[in-house]
């Protein structure tokens, strides 16, 4: 008997749509953007799905490219109406989905990513293969404002490249008899346990797993909830980069007791944030559960006041092993898109100092200029900018004035004094800045494109002496570094004038890169 995958699709797609409000559609669409399997809301338009359709098709083998180190290739691309949120499932697949305009990625991501890969193993399924799948519902509060000034028509890749290793410390605490031991069991050796016995006082357990392309490495802490072992508990918190507080929807003393064991847990991190899932057990004794799913999002939402921790809520049952691998892939997203924004943060924080630095010695020169500083990206594809993005989120603390923002050339003036100035490679002007960007990808490919170099020798001959020329290239391991510089060879055009022209490799971590070759190319331009 062959596999109705089209029965599949509908069923896991139905029920994502159930539980995310914001999601208006969902489909799987091939190389050609013709559509798999698909579900809408009902009423969203049925032209809703050729729409989609429509605008992937000339971007979709854009984001495949541009996320081909990853397992699942990431973008999101913003609309008037919508929010698309791509994974790329294969070389020739891509999972879409539709979210309306003011709906956080954020908060989709996580079940996107748990979406894509229920869809593969649907696409990729053997007679005989069980799929689960039921979508949890994760439930947690976002900060929706940090959406609203995203530079609009820039696809932009989330944090979740592949080839990581990760370890990471987290504690299951709460009441006893809850069941923390056998969630703990049930994930690392795929085994419920029927005989209760208390933990005396900790087990701690290591299990590792592939997670997105990533090895996640887990400590698992699993503390004893009897209170003479209270005075002990505060040391083994110490390290803890993530927990799951657990109660028993058969028991309402437990899910009391949740803000308890919260208020213990933000005492002992010492105001630490980190991601923190809240988890309702036991949901296959329905019949004799006494705390509702709205009773835990409520429980949720009162502790969630500080808006820097993500505190989540799901319901599993230790015993049919339901949303319990789920629960453990959600801590995982969490801390390592934690970890990649905090690491980010830092690259980020240097750049805004240097930049700064530039616009406080410039103002005090007292300099007649139209603005303090000019900058100009230049780069292929206008879904693909990361400088311009880049540029744009450090300076979103002034106000913006778009003085043209059209698909060949943008011109966005800060309060700041900063002006940013973006090109397509065909059509560009760099007189008046004081700083060029321009990317290449190399990946794949033995030789530069011959275009690449005349759009160099077009940014030199253009900018004026003493200014700044960065280009970074992306490259793949394979790559000849040495060879793609000789192909670039414009060192008798820079004997005859004074530019200072930076190349600098692109790779796996490019974003952190740029962070740090933006930060060389201020450091230059205030020197020069």
């Amino acid at each position: 008997m062959s596999i109705n995958r089209q029965k599949l699709f509908t069923e896991l797609f139905n029920q994502f749509l159930e539980i995310n409000p914001d999601v208006e559609a969902v489909i799987v669409s091939d190389k050609q953007g013709l559509v798999m399997a698909g579900e809408k809301r009902s009423e969203v338009d049925m032209e809703i799905v050729s729409v989609l359709t429509s605008i992937i098709n000339p971007i979709v083998k854009r984001i495949r490219d541009e996320f081909m180190f990853k397992k699942f290739g990431t973008a999101s691309f913003d609309t008037e109406i919508y929010r698309l949120l791509f994974i790329s499932l294969d070389e020739s697949r891509t999972l879409s989905v539709v979210l309306n305009s003011l709906a956080s990625v954020d908060k989709a991501s996580p079940y996107a990513y748990l979406l894509a890969e229920k869809s593969v193993q649907i696409l990729h399924a053997e007679e005989g293969d069980m799929i689960q799948l039921t979508i949890p519902n994760f439930e947690y509060e976002t900060d929706e404002t940090a959406h609203f000034d995203r530079v609009k028509n820039q696809i932009y890749q989330m944090r979740l490249d592949e080839g990581g290793v990760y370890r990471f410390k987290f504690v299951i605490i709460g009441n006893h008899e809850v069941g923390k031991t056998s969630l703990v069991r049930r994930f690392v050796e795929s085994k419920f346990s029927h005989d209760y016995r208390a933990t005396i006082g900790l087990n701690i357990l290591a299990h590792s797993i592939e997670f997105f392309g990533n090895s996640i490495i887990y400590s698992l802490w699993d503390v004893g909830a009897q209170k003479y072992f209270k005075r002990f508990r505060q040391t083994y918190y110490l390290g803890s980069q993530a927990a799951f507080i657990v109660f028993d929807l058969t028991n309402r003393e437990s899910f009391e007791n949740v803000k308890e064991w919260y208020g213990e847990l933000e005492n002992f991190i010492g105001g630490r944030e980190i991601p923190i899932i809240v988890i309702g057990n036991k949901t296959d004794l329905s019949d004799q559960r006494v705390i509702e799913y709205q009773d835990g999002v409520n429980m949720v939402n009162e502790l969630s006041q500080n808006p820097n921790i993500k505190i989540s809520y799901i319901e599993t049952s230790a015993l049919s092993g339901e949303n319990v691998e789920d629960a453990f892939t959600l801590i995982a997203y969490h801390y390592i898109s934690k970890s990649k924004a905090d690491e980010e943060e830092i690259v980020k924080n240097d750049l805004i100092e240097e930049l700064n630095s530039i616009l406080k010695e410039r103002k005090v020169i007292g300099e007649e200029f139209d603005s303090l500083l000019t900058l100009t990206i230049i780069s292929e594809n206008e879904f693909w900018s990361p400088g311009l993005q880049i540029l744009s989120e450090i300076n979103n603390l002034s106000e913006c004035e778009k003085v043209k923002d059209d698909r060949e050339e943008k011109l966005y003036k800060f309060s700041n004094g900063v002006e940013l100035k973006s090109f397509l490679y065909n059509n560009f002007d760099v007189g008046g800045s004081d700083g060029v960007f321009c990317i290449f990808d190399a990946r794949q490919k033995e030789h530069i494109d011959p275009k690449w170099k005349d759009v160099v020798i077009k940014i030199i001959s253009e900018i004026n002496e003493n200014k700044v020329v960065l280009i970074g290239i992306r490259v793949s391991d394979k790559s000849d570094w040495s060879a793609i510089m000789e192909e670039f060879d414009v060192n008798e055009l820079l004997e005859q004038k004074m530019v200072s022209l930076l190349f600098f490799k692109l790779g796996l971590e490019y974003r952190l890169e740029i962070y740090d070759q933006l930060k060389v190319m201020l450091n230059t331009i205030k020197y020069l």
